[in-house]
């Protein structure tokens, strides 16, 4: 990689444009680039990793844009570079935000990206050709011919402020994060990573088969029972080795003993169902002749109590036969009851008909209730022909107060009318005053409008006013501060260049070298050089003053351009104000103009009701005018009507009075003689009833008594006591028939030869053949249980065996892949015993790497320590568990001995450290792909070498130079400008920083 041109714009601290020449710069093969602290030196190389990268470097969080640019300059890097002999030119726009080309406002400015390449045509003329504007093409593209990232990039061509010091003095740890980063070693500690993940998951596959396993061997225990002595030789979690091979082995066995055991309960079951089988005949036996026992016994004491109630079976038959007669008289006794029920209901509906007559009729016969009757219903119908008399006058009373009602409701219409009527005039006049009040009100409002606008304009002129005045006198006094400032920084100026040139012999003195000429004399020797005083100003302590008189004078200009600006303001305000009249007096003033607008607007606003309530005014007068007419023609005509149907009610209520006869009307009195009439002819049917009933009682009373002789009873009483129910002889009947049935039932059950048979055997005992049957079935139930048991125990140890094998299978290999992926992690990762030095997969690779840096870095710390010092590759294992196999020593030629890095002083760490950086340069590039970096920069760490040290780091940068390498170095180190002679200086402003390019060595 040669660098030829650098362009910035508005990048970092550089607010301007610049460009670096580095073809002009590098043609001595060494520069230098120096300046104030701040100002931007390490900014050139960020934006040479922006350049190519689109990015700053990895460990600076820097700003691109600069605070100092104008606004519509934007911040941009153009690199040339040559690249794998490629010369590229690569500009780069970052992301930022700009300017609106219309109107006020940023807009965001998007990240642009152009590549070019300079070619010849095949006349030789070279021009640039566009390459790509894609951001991931150009960035594919330079990584491509780089060979490395922005991380390698940035560690190997610029060896960074004390970066190298800290890498010499690393622990293994830390230097195998920076080697593995430039190395990209990082695959070799993914296969350390995917060991652990894949002994995790083995880990996690291997505990859960041993889980299942121990599952299983958990229920094989629940299920072969404490007699099997499940516990002996079982699995345990505790001990893995079991959970295999000797787990099936202890299943088996199980399994076995409870195949035994299933053959013996299997032989106790069919020897107790023989037993059952016997015992069950048995009882059998002697249950049917203690059943035949108690049969004959039973019959035997029925047919005794059967013959001990024969007499009153004798009775019963005796009772039967006399119900049987009385059924004969049955129908003549009843009907000489009805008769005699008949006769009673009659006479007792005859007397409560009698209790609702009037006092004349009650003692009258049937043929008198009758006449009396029939004089009643012609009174009725000639009460019944003045009905239609009596809806008339009913019909009248009601038109008559219709017609009073509507003769009262046109009398107020009338009286209504005319009331209006009357007021129309007044109502009249007070709509046309306001109507013309109204349109007074209208032409005042927007006089008054203009007004108030024109006055709300002068009250928002005074309150800027007001404002811009208050804000003149806080700008004036910190105008008369910046002033006082500005004075303070002048006296302070003058006072340093004045004492620094009353001290300048001094300054002067401190530039002399022994046997060099003095710059003022030319004499070699210097006697008496001038000694500085103790507080003598340099010349940075100068030029600080002067930057800090400018910025105060720059600050107060600005501050005075600013309180102008307000002052103008103020006038201009105060003239659209109308003068210095008060804020409050404005705002009351259109406060009070605002209220009055206010109230002719709702005065203006009444026009329109005002002009619709005069119009609908006429319209109701003349309606109301003719109402008034119309009322008056009606009501004459209602009182007339009135007059005449009230004469025609008072004749027909006189004709109707006299008919109603004290009842209120016709309708009731009717009612009344109706009712009346009908009670009559319900007692004449009574007593007509009456007389009925008693002869048909007489003759029933006859024919009953004849028939009661005639079947034997002596009276009537005597045949009603022998009369039965029908139910009554059924349950009679029932009674005797099932003595007579029972009786023969028993004598023929005594005959029976079983039942004689065992009445002449010994007494049976059943329960003890039950108590015999019930131990024997218990017996046979229990053993065909501890069958079933044993049989189901069988089988379930037989399926959880058939489990347990597969189980056992799958987890063997995991064990053994386990033990393989384990033993290989802790190897891998420096655990294992086996790995003696305890150094991990990717630290063994790195180490290998070390040793080619440290080997080409040897040749040159070689040269600056002038053959005392030499960098040692160290594997010495670590002491504590620490890891191992990147340590570095230093081996002292003067002693003999290895050393700590940490032992090395400031200047011999530097040098140490910049011999292990070129010397990383050296491998990272041949790591790369072996492509030249002719370019290297060096950022600050001089200043702790003394002037021997320092030549002979010069002499090592010369002996880059000479391998066709150009160093650009970063120092503050005097001495450097007065040995490099192409020089970058980087000046600090309160304006932003910029770069001047010198070719002369510094005096």
């Amino acid at each position: 990689m040669r660098l030829h041109t650098l362009h910035l714009q508005a990048f970092g601290p550089f607010a301007g444009v610049h460009t670096v020449d580095f073809d002009a710069l590098t043609s001595d093969g060494l520069f230098l680039l120096h300046g104030d602290t701040g100002a931007g030196k390490s900014t050139v190389f960020a934006a040479i990793c922006v350049a190519l990268y689109g990015e700053p470097p990895t460990d600076r969080n820097l700003q691109l844009r600069s605070d100092h640019a104008p606004a519509g300059l934007l911040t941009e890097v153009t690199l040339e570079v040559t690249l794998a002999g490629k010369r590229l030119r690569i500009r780069r726009v970052p992301a930022q935000l700009k300017a609106k080309l219309r109107g006020e406002g940023t807009t965001t400015q998007k990240a642009e990206t152009y590549l070019s390449e300079w070619t010849l045509d095949p006349s030789g003329h070279g021009r640039w050709e566009a390459l790509s504007k894609s951001h991931r093409e150009a960035a594919d593209e330079i990584k491509e011919l780089l060979g490395m990232s922005r991380q390698q990039f940035c560690q190997v061509v610029l060896l960074p402020q004390n970066e190298f010091t800290k890498f010499l003095r690393a622990s293994a740890s830390e230097r195998k994060g920076l080697l593995g980063k430039l190395f990209q070693t990082h695959r070799f500690g993914s296969v350390e990573d995917w060991l652990a993940g894949r002994k995790t998951t083995l880990a996690k596959q291997r505990d859960e088969a041993r889980t299942a396993v121990l599952r299983l061997t958990e229920r094989i225990q629940q299920e072969a029972g404490a007699d099997l002595e499940p516990d002996q030789g079982a699995p345990v979690d505790s001990d893995p080795a079991t959970l295999t091979g000797p787990a099936l082995t202890w299943a088996t066995a199980l399994h076995a003993k409870a195949a035994a055991r299933e053959r013996e309960a299997a032989t106790d079951a069919a020897l107790a169902e023989e037993e059952l089988t016997g015992v069950r005949d048995s009882e059998r036996t002697v249950r049917e002749r203690a059943t035949h026992q108690q049969a004959h016994r039973q019959a035997s004491l029925q047919l005794r109590t059967l013959d001990e109630q024969a007499d009153r079976q004798a009775v019963l038959g005796r009772r039967r036969h006399d119900a049987r007669q009385g059924q004969q008289v049955t129908p003549l006794l009843k009907a000489a009851d009805m008769a005699t029920a008949l006769h009673t209901r009659a006479q007792d509906e005859e007397r409560r008909a009698r209790t609702l007559l009037n006092p004349e009729h009650a003692t009258l016969g049937a043929g008198e209730l009758t006449r009396a009757g029939q004089h009643l219903r012609a009174d009725i119908g000639a009460l019944e022909a003045l009905l239609p008399d009596e809806a008339d006058l009913q019909q009248h009373r009601t038109d008559l107060r219709k017609l009073d009602d509507e003769r009262q409701e046109l009398a107020q219409d009338l009286r209504d009318a005319t009331a209006w009527l009357n007021d129309a005039p007044e109502r009249r006049t007070e709509l046309g005053a306001r109507l013309e009040a109204a349109r007074n009100a209208e032409e005042n409002s927007r006089e008054q409008a203009s007004a108030l606008k024109l006055l709300a304009t002068r009250s928002e002129a005074a309150k800027r006013r007001d404002t811009y005045v208050e804000q003149t006198g806080e700008a004036d006094r910190t105008v008369r501060a910046a002033q006082a400032a500005t004075n303070e920084a002048a006296q302070e100026h003058i006072s340093i260049r004045r004492r620094r040139t009353d001290g300048m012999a001094a300054e002067l003195a401190l530039q002399l070298i022994d046997g060099e000429p003095c710059a003022v004399c030319g004499s070699p020797t210097h006697p008496d050089p001038a000694a500085p005083h103790t507080d003598q100003p340099t010349a940075a302590d100068e030029k600080a003053a002067e930057s800090r008189h400018a910025q105060a004078q720059d600050h107060q200009q600005t501050l005075q351009g600013a309180l102008q600006q307000l002052l103008e303001k103020a006038a201009a305000a105060r003239g659209e104000a109308g003068g210095d009249i008060s804020l409050a007096d404005l705002t009351a003033d259109h406060s009070a103009l605002k209220d009055r607008l206010a109230e002719a607007l709702r005065a203006a606003a009444d026009a329109g009701p005002a002009s619709e309530e005069l119009t609908a005014l006429e319209e109701q007068y003349t309606r109301t005018d003719s109402v008034r007419t119309t009322a008056a023609t009606r009501l004459a005509a209602a009182d007339a009507g009135y007059d005449g149907l009230a004469t025609r009610m008072e004749e027909l209520d006189r004709k109707l009075a006299t008919a109603r006869a004290g009842s209120p009307t016709l309708a009731r009195r009717i009612a009344h003689l109706t009712q009346a009439a009908d009670h009559l002819a319900g007692a004449a049917e009574r007593a007509d009833a009456t007389s009925r009933t008693a002869t048909e009682h007489g003759q029933a009373a006859d024919r009953a008594e004849q028939a009661a002789r005639s079947a034997g009873f002596d009276s009537l009483e005597a045949a009603e006591r022998a009369l039965l129910s029908d139910e009554e002889i059924r349950v009679l009947e029932d009674e005797i028939n099932q003595w007579r049935e029972q009786r023969a039932a028993a004598a023929a059950r005594l005959q029976d030869p079983d039942l004689a048979e065992a009445a002449g055997l010994p007494a049976a005992d059943p329960d003890e053949a039950t108590a015999q049957l019930a131990a024997a079935t218990t017996r046979h139930t229990h053993s065909h249980a501890a069958a079933v048991r044993t049989t189901e125990r069988t089988r379930a140890l037989a399926g959880l065996l058939a489990q347990l094998t597969p189980h056992i299978e799958s987890l063997e290999p995991l064990e053994a892949d386990y033990r393989t992926v384990d033993h290989l992690h802790g190897l891998v990762n420096g655990t294992s015993p086996s790995n003696r030095l305890r150094m991990q997969l990717e630290a063994y690779v790195l180490a290998a790497r070390l040793e080619e840096v440290v080997a080409a870095a040897n040749t040159r710390l070689t040269h600056m320590s002038e053959h005392r010092y030499t960098l040692v590759h160290s594997d010495v294992r670590a002491s504590h568990g620490a890891r191992s196999g990147l340590g570095l020593k230093v081996t002292d030629a003067w002693t003999g001995k290895d050393r700590d890095t940490d032992t090395l002083s400031g200047g011999e760490s530097f040098f140490a450290s910049l011999s292990l950086a070129l010397g990383l340069a050296d491998v990272v590039t041949a790591e790369s792909g072996g492509r030249a970096l002719d370019t290297l920069f060096i950022d600050e760490g001089f200043g702790t070498l003394d002037e021997d040290t320092l030549h002979k780091v010069l002499d090592v940068l010369d002996s880059l130079r000479a391998h066709d390498r150009t160093v650009g170095v970063i120092s503050h180190v005097p001495e450097l400008r007065r040995r490099i002679t192409h020089r970058l200086h980087v000046r600090k402003t309160s304006t932003g920083s910029t770069l001047v390019r010198l070719t002369e060595a510094a005096q």
